[in-house]
């Protein structure tokens, strides 16, 4: 249930960047994202706050923004390009 909330939160964070028009890629934002929110789960399951099977509201914020702050690297460096 846990990895639930970290994909929805990862997918949240996609659809958000979205508001944004500048340096938009659509496919690799959405995989960056996901990747983003896998590796910021397991990162709060370290940091004991959520887990595999627990839902967590720390968790889902933790990748939430960890996913957006991917997202936000991924627009910079296309744009700098």
């Amino acid at each position: 249930m846990g990895v639930v909330v970290w994909l929805a939160a990862g997918g949240a964070a996609f659809f958000v960047a979205r508001i944004v028009p500048a340096g938009r890629r659509t496919a690799a934002e959405a995989i960056a994202a996901i990747v983003a929110a896998a590796g910021a789960g397991v990162a709060a399951t370290a940091l004991d706050f959520g887990g595999w099977n627990e839902p967590d509201w720390r968790a889902g914020l933790f990748v939430f923004c960890c996913a957006g702050a991917t997202i936000g690297v991924i627009r910079l460096i296309r744009l700098a390009a």
